[in-house]
Parts: C-alpha cells; sequence; structure tokens
C-alpha cells in the first residue's frame, strides 16, 4: 500500500484532466442509470426500507445466523472454515490448495481476497492465480488493484486495454475494438477454465435458513470456475447473511440496480451442495467486522452488499480515481469500512469526502454513510491520529470563531487582504485554492447586512 494519503494521490490522478474528465462523466452516467432504474420500482423505497430492517435483524443476531448456516451448510456437504483475519483466510485457502497438489487456480470476483490481499499472499507461494472477471484480469495483468468495487478497470480507456493485451495477450498492436478485445480475453481465459482444477469466487449472499450462497456475475466467469473445479472454496464475510431464501429476492432487486441500473444481474447462481466428485469449501471471515458491530456508531456499515452506488454518485471519487484511497474498498462506505481495519494507516479516508450526503442518498439498504464518515473525523481527532497541522488550525478555528470580536475582525481582515492583496490566498500554498475558483469576495459581512435591512 502506498504511504501517500488521499490528497497527495488525488493529485496523480488530477495530472492527467481529460481522464479525470471522462471518468467523472462516465460514473455519473451509471448513476443516471441507477435513478431512471429505481423510478420504475413504484415499491423501491419499500425495498430499501425492508433490507435495511433484515440487515438490522442480521447484525443483531449474527452469531446464531452464523451457526445456523454453518449447521446446514455442513449437513448440504460443505466443508465450513472459520478465519479470524486475513492471515487465517489465505493460509487456509493456500491449505487446501497444498492439500490436492494444485499450483494453479482461477478467481471470480472477490472483494474480501482483495481485502486479504490473497492473490500477493498466494504468488509467493507458487500458486498462479488467474482473475477470470474480465475488468480484474486487465488490472490484474496492469499490476493493478481494483479502482472501483463493480468496474475494476474504469480509470482504464479501451486503448489501453489494447496496449494491455497487447503486451500479455499477444493481441496485435493498437487494436482497441471493445468487441475483439473482449473476444481475446474469452479464448485467453476458456483454456484457464478448462485447465484449472481449482476454482475461487467470492459470495455476495449467504442464507442461513438453507446453508446455500449466491454469486451473482454478470459474465458466468463464476459460474465457468466453479463447475468445471475439483475444489470450489468459496470466501464470505462474516456480514454476507440474509436470513431465509425468501428475503434474497428483496436484495436482488435492489443490488443491480444500485449498482449498474440493470434491472437483475446476468447470472446470479445457487450454490447449495458439492457436485458428485468435487470438493466445496466456505471460508467464512472476521477480520475486524465483529470489531466493527461493536462500535455503535459504526455497526451500520456491515449492512453494506457492496453495489458501489456510493462511488457512482461521489464527488470526491468521481474526480479522484479509486487508486487515491489506497485500500481494496474505495470510495464513500470505504472510506467507513478502512479506519476500522487500521485507523493510523487509513486516518485521511474519511475527510475524502464533502458530507453532501448523496451517498446515503443513494444506499439500498439506507447506511448512514455521510452521518458515519462525519463521526470518523471525530473519532480520528479524539484518538491523536489527526495530522499535527490540522489539529492546530482547528483549534485556531475553534478559538476565532468562540470569541465574536475576533472573527468579526477576522472576517474584515480575510475580506481587505482577498480584495486587494488576492495573491495571499490564491497561490500554492492553499489547498482549497489548488482545485476550486474562490468565490468573489463580498464588500460586507452578513452580521453588516443584517443590522442594516433588518427593520
Amino acid at each position: 500500500m502506498s504511504k501517500q494519503d488521499h490528497a497527495a494521490l488525488a493529485d496523480e490522478f488530477n495530472k492527467d484532466e481529460p481522464r479525470v474528465d471522462w471518468h467523472d462523466q462516465t460514473l455519473w452516467f451509471v448513476r443516471e442509470k441507477r435513478d431512471k432504474a429505481a423510478q420504475k420500482v413504484p415499491e423501491w423505497e419499500w425495498l430499501r426500507d425492508t433490507a435495511s430492517k433484515i440487515k438490522d435483524n442480521v447484525l443483531s443476531n449474527l452469531s446464531e445466523y452464523l451457526t445456523l448456516f454453518e449447521e446446514q451448510a455442513i449437513r448440504n456437504g460443505i466443508v465450513v472454515h472459520w478465519a479470524a483475519d486475513a492471515k487465517a483466510h489465505n493460509d487456509i485457502v493456500y491449505s487446501l490448495l497444498k492439500k490436492h497438489g494444485i499450483d494453479r487456480m482461477v478467481k471470480s470476483k472477490s472483494m474480501l481476497t482483495e481485502e486479504c490481499h490473497l492473490n500477493e499472499y498466494l504468488k509467493e507461494q507458487g500458486i498462479d492465480v488467474v482473475d477470470t472477471d474480465l475488468g480484474e484480469r486487465v488490472v490484474q495483468l496492469a499490476g493493478e488493484p481494483p479502482s472501483h468495487i463493480v468496474l475494476p478497470c474504469i480509470h482504464k480507456k479501451k486503448e489501453e486495454i489494447g496496449e494491455i493485451f497487447h503486451e500479455h495477450l499477444g493481441t496485435p498492436a493498437g487494436n482497441a475494438d471493445p468487441q475483439f478485445l473482449t473476444h481475446a480475453a474469452r479464448l485467453h481465459l476458456r483454456e484457464k477454465f478448462l485447465t484449472r482444477r481449482a476454482a475461487l469466487t467470492g459470495v455476495n449472499f449467504a442464507i442461513a435458513e438453507t446453508g446455500e450462497f449466491v454469486v451473482c456475475t454478470n459474465e458466468g466467469n463464476a459460474d465457468m470456475g466453479a463447475h468445471l473445479a475439483d475444489i470450489h472454496i468459496a470466501c464470505m464475510g462474516i456480514e454476507k447473511l440474509i436470513p431465509q431464501r425468501k428475503h434474497l429476492g428483496i436484495f436482488l432487486r435492489l443490488l443491480t440496480r444500485s449498482a449498474t441500473g440493470q434491472p437483475i444481474t446476468t447470472y446470479s447462481s445457487h450454490f447449495k451442495r458439492p457436485r458428485p466428485g468435487q470438493e466445496m469449501h466456505i471460508v467464512i471471515v472476521d477480520n475486524g467486522r465483529s470489531v466493527q458491530l461493536g462500535r455503535k456508531d459504526f455497526r451500520n456499515s456491515l449492512k453494506c452488499i457492496r453495489c458501489a452506488a456510493c462511488f457512482n454518485t461521489c464527488p470526491v471519487y468521481r474526480r479522484s480515481g479509486g487508486h487515491s484511497y489506497h485500500t481494496a474498498v474505495a470510495g464513500p462506505i470505504g472510506s467507513i469500512l478502512s479506519p476500522n481495519l487500521d485507523m493510523k494507516q487509513y486516518s485521511d479516508l474519511p475527510f475524502a469526502s464533502t458530507l453532501c450526503g448523496s451517498c446515503s442518498n443513494v444506499c439500498p439498504v439506507k447506511i448512514d454513510i455521510h452521518e458515519q464518515l462525519y463521526k470518523w473525523r471525530q473519532v480520528i481527532v479524539q484518538e491523536g491520529y489527526a495530522p499535527a497541522g490540522k489539529k492546530l488550525a482547528m483549534k485556531a478555528m475553534n478559538w476565532v470563531l468562540s470569541n465574536p470580536s475576533v472573527y468579526h475582525t477576522a472576517g474584515k481582515a480575510g475580506r481587505w487582504f482577498m480584495l486587494n492583496a488576492p495573491f495571499t490566498v490564491n497561490n500554492g500554498l492553499n489547498p482549497w485554492w489548488k482545485g476550486r475558483d474562490m468565490p468573489e469576495v463580498p464588500r460586507e459581512s452578513f452580521g453588516q447586512w443584517y443590522k442594516k435591512n433588518r427593520k
């Protein structure tokens, strides 16, 4: 992970202004598709309310649902493993591959494995892992992490993908036709599916009542891997549970409409038991989730169904890129989840927000995202993880705002300098000015205007 903070990494992304504009417009287009899809469902707000309450129930009774899911999964013939943290998760996956003498594996999209850095760990152990989601494969070949949890290579243009495929897959130089590149990827991945004995998938939803789990994809790559492999390993966070199968329809109607504006994913695949001759394993991972569950102000973040609607609407994410968040799950929800894992390393992320509330407005399970970002800021300052300069500035601001005479004097001085010596404010030392046009300076303060006009 980079040692630079979000602001510095966002500066790097913003050096390519045409890319920033394109990134911003593309994600806003996805946000608009989400709005149109939601408006076509009269009961949309009822679905959101219901999904939120179901998740409340799950989080309030998590241990019981986990126990029930384990019992039912074992009854179905699935081998259940428990992992307290990322290291335990990675060790379990590696031990299963080692037991079977497997050194090559296909993997479909799983943000949990990104969170645990599984690919890097397995590479160190001599295991070749191929990501089979098209976007994930692009960034894997490029040597990058995904920048978005649903659209992992959204920061790449087709011409760049053409160059990557030319270098790694041998496609003709200069060919950036999406249909051609997709076909090339299909041929490349088909051989991997047919020759790899192990497949790993994520889990979108796990049903406590039946012990089954559901994986949602648009490409069918999870199905190809799981159905052809001798061993299927599924990895899930403890929060992925829903109580009953009848609840699944609510979440499936919300998930893809929120993510991409589609009515439903192309493939919503149920895995309940291994086929004859196959092993099926599920690794249930905590990795800080129980700590988050115990944080009253932040436990609702565990409702997240990883739709990325908050990414697509966030004015900061759209203009700073996913890699600026230096964590597996970027965007507003990642800025809540990551400080729970490491408050010091991710102390910058809750400040990467305007607190406009758009993320909370689009969240399909009604997580109070912008409020949690604000609360994290308070915790980070109280715990001593805010930069010294920021703490001093806040103390100075507190002193100014607490003293009316100082406040009015500072206001007058500020207006004078901005009117008569604007270079004292409009310069590279002012981070606010770097990315914004400063507002027109008022000739008088609101207080002065109010005194003149209140009658």
